[in-house]
């Protein structure tokens, strides 16, 4: 077999000529590139002590540097392609294509983010408050893009996707600190109603979780056919609604117990409300 070696210098000399030609564009192509990537990050690191310094969400801070670094790094690649020469028309029409095809398919998911940023732009609460809702009741751990994820009573984890949680009623047991319980205890008509108001009056006062302020309430709920039911409500600080809620039980059980009043079985009332 035998090489034309005419033919080898002529593509070596295409070849060179070529690659002298284009050097610019490359060198400089790669330069955009380089110097890019380092201002990008820059400019991420500058963005993110900004929104710290200005106490935003950290779920937000992070959401948004995160959105500026991959557009701003979109950008950068479209810059580079373009200064190598190649038609950037035809590849900004493929993302677009791209981005309508996977927000077709994605219509759930695109629903739970937006849910997710109106959650962390308008704060109808934050990582630690205890919350109501779907159905669920839980202590907020963390607030995801996509999720809510929180922690019920018996440790459970629950994810509540965000689109249904900003679309439904949602109740907020920390917002204010303090809360209401609202307990109800069953006397004998043979009672001495006020005697029994009374009693349970002193248990609240003796207990130095129920606040003076608001004040607590013992007022006549319902009177059913067997029972007169006594409405009694403590207001205590969110860290302390757990023991009032419990100790108030006890310590009126006992009460009661010393002053000869018999609790009655607690009947479901049919109509009425507090």
């Amino acid at each position: 077999m035998t090489v034309n070696t005419q033919n080898f210098a002529n593509y070596a000399e295409t070849f060179i000529k070529v690659l002298i030609d284009y050097s610019p564009k490359l060198i400089s192509a790669f330069l955009i590139l380089f110097v890019g990537l380092y201002v990008i990050r820059v400019i991420n690191r500058l963005i993110r002590k900004i929104m710290v310094k200005r106490e935003l969400d950290p779920t937000l801070t992070k959401f948004l540097a995160d959105i500026l670094l991959w557009v701003l790094r979109v950008l950068l690649f479209v810059t580079f392609i373009s200064k190598l020469g190649i038609e950037t028309s035809s590849f900004v029409a493929i993302l677009g294509a791209m981005g309508l095809a996977v927000g077709l398919s994605l219509q759930g998911s695109l629903s739970n983010f937006a849910g997710g940023m109106l959650i962390i732009l308008f704060k109808p609460f934050k990582v630690g408050d205890t919350i109501e809702a779907q159905t669920m009741i839980g202590t907020v751990s963390e607030i995801q893009i996509f999720v809510t994820k929180l922690i019920n009573a018996n440790n459970q984890t629950i994810f509540i996707p965000n689109g249904a949680l900003s679309n439904g009623t949602i109740i907020n047991y920390s917002l204010q600190g303090f809360r209401r319980a609202d307990l109800t205890l069953s006397i004998s008509y043979d009672t001495d109603i006020k005697k029994a108001k009374d009693i349970i009056t002193e248990v609240l006062k003796n207990n130095p979780k129920v606040l003076k302020t608001p004040e607590a309430e013992v007022s006549v709920k319902l009177l059913n056919d067997s029972s007169i039911q006594l409405a009694v409500r403590p207001w205590a600080n969110n860290e302390d609604f757990g023991a009032v809620f419990s100790e108030t039980l006890e310590s009126c059980k006992l009460a009661f117990d010393v002053a000869g009043i018999v609790i009655q079985p607690f009947v479901k009332e049919v109509s009425g409300n507090s």
